[in-house]
């Protein structure tokens, strides 16, 4: 499903202009992006957290040139769903 297709499916169920929802859309993922940016996480209950997770400095090796290289500790996005969430997704058998 792409954010087309969910600004699409939104408007249907909402009646709800489309440029309208699109909008909402768009703000929602921003605001998502911004406090995540700044190191904050987005707690959805019921629907799971976008969190920002600490990776360690590490040790790596460039495999083609046969070198070690160090890669830095840095910060990555991540997504941890709800337990209601993956308990749905589960229960749910595709025929």
């Amino acid at each position: 499903m792409t954010k087309a297709d969910i600004v699409n499916e939104i408007a249907k169920n909402t009646g709800i202009e489309k440029v309208t929802v699109q909008k909402t859309v768009e703000a929602l993922m921003e605001t998502i992006k911004q406090s995540m940016v700044a190191g904050n996480n987005v707690y959805l209950r019921g629907f799971g957290s976008f969190i920002v997770k600490k990776r360690a400095k590490k040790t790596a090796r460039n495999i083609s040139k046969n070198t070690t290289i160090i890669i830095p500790a840095h910060n990555i996005p991540a997504f941890k769903p709800a337990k209601t969430f993956i308990t749905k997704v589960k229960s749910h058998v595709k025929k």
